[in-house]
Formats: structure tokens, sequence, C-alpha cells
């Protein structure tokens, strides 16, 4: 098996941080292909990763909690990667819920080509990675995973998730890990005087593992 990405591909959503960034629409840093596994109890995936992207060397601490303590996701209907990198929570609700269809965003295009060529490898024909700008309107969520970049800053971070949270399905709920040093009580409390009910499912490694819903039937604005 291959470890070089493919082509990246050139999306239309315009570049708003440094190119040095993961975060970055064209990441700066050379490549330098790389495999991660992943390895959870119900399954084990090795990955493509590369330079430029987020935990290029290791599957984050977070993302391995996320994906290890949260509950089991929706069988069916749009599920989402929100800042999906290379694809670990992504191809992990694939491979889960085989008749949902899981949508994997970001704006790092080679984390995009990554996700793709990831899911193609295992077979997974049910991924759809896509820049925040081609996902289709009309598609509300039946679940959204994110390990979140938090380094983006407050304001740019507040914006994203006002963004895609007021995308979820009536009654769907949102998981979020973050790091507790980094701000995920902060966070917490912002998301609670923004309209949404935050329940802290676990406390562990330095990380906070936050389920997140609607507080009422009228989505936050």
């Amino acid at each position: 098996m291959s470890s070089s990405p493919p082509p990246l591909r050139v999306g239309p959503y315009p570049r708003r941080v440094s190119a040095g960034h993961y975060f970055a629409e064209r990441p700066g840093a050379a490549s330098a292909p790389r495999t991660v596994t992943l390895s959870l109890p119900d399954l084990t995936l090795v990955l493509a990763a590369d330079r430029g992207v987020f935990a290029a060397d290791r599957i984050d601490p977070g993302t391995h909690l996320l994906l290890q303590e949260a509950p089991a996701p929706p069988r069916r209907g749009d599920l989402l990667d929100l800042g999906c990198g290379y694809g670990p929570i992504a191809l992990t609700l694939a491979r889960r819920s085989p008749g949902a269809t899981v949508w994997a965003v970001d704006v790092n295009e080679r984390a995009l080509a990554l996700c793709a060529e990831n899911a193609a490898r295992h077979g997974l024909t049910n991924v759809r990675c896509v820049g925040p700008d081609d996902m289709p309107h009309d598609v509300a969520f039946a679940t959204i995973w994110s390990n979140p970049p938090i380094r983006i800053g407050k304001p740019a971070l507040h914006e994203l998730l006002r963004r895609w949270l007021g995308r979820l399905a009536p009654g769907a709920d949102a998981l979020l890990v973050v790091q507790k040093h980094l701000g995920a009580d902060s966070l917490a409390a912002w998301l609670t005087t923004s309209g949404y009910a935050v329940h802290r499912l676990r406390s562990r490694q330095a990380y906070r593992l936050l389920d997140v819903t609607c507080a009422s039937s009228t989505a936050p604005a």
C-alpha cells in the first residue's frame, strides 16, 4: 500500500490564515508522506498522513478519547466530521455507521485529499470530503463529531461553531473534544450563553468531551 497522497484538490474558499498552519487552505510545509495507525477496540485503520495537517505523526489524544468514549453514532442520516484532517474521525463514523453519509469538512486541501485517499483505501464509499463552501446548503446533520481547531482563536472558533452547530437537525447533538488548558471550560460556558445545553461526558488526559445540544426547539442565532 503506497503512502503517497493524491494530487491536492483546489477549492473555491479563500485563504484566511498563514500557510504555515494546519488550518491553512494550502499548507506551506513541504510534503513528507507517512502512515499513522488508528487502533480502537472495534477497528484498526492504517491512514496516510503528511506534514501540514493536524496530528500528522500520531492520532491526537483528544481524537482518540472522542473515538473511544463517544456513544454510538446514528446509524443513518448525514454525519459531520468538522475539521476532518486526514480522516480518523470521518472514517470511524463511516465504519460504525455504514448506512449513513459522512461529510468530512476541512479548509486544508492537503487534509481533504488525504481523507479522500484514506476512505478509498478502506472501501468507505459513504465518505464525502468537501471544503466548507462546497457543502450542500440543504443538509442537516444527525450528529457532529469534532476535535475543533482551537488555535484559530476565539472569534474565528465561535464563528465556526455558530455556522455548523446551527445545521444540526432537531434533537441532534454534537460531540466536541477540547483540551482543558486550551479553554474547554470557557468554550462550554460560551456555548451555554449562546443557547446550547452542554454536558461533560468525559474528562480525561487533560481533555474534556462535551455533548452539545440546542437548549430549546429554536436553534440559536
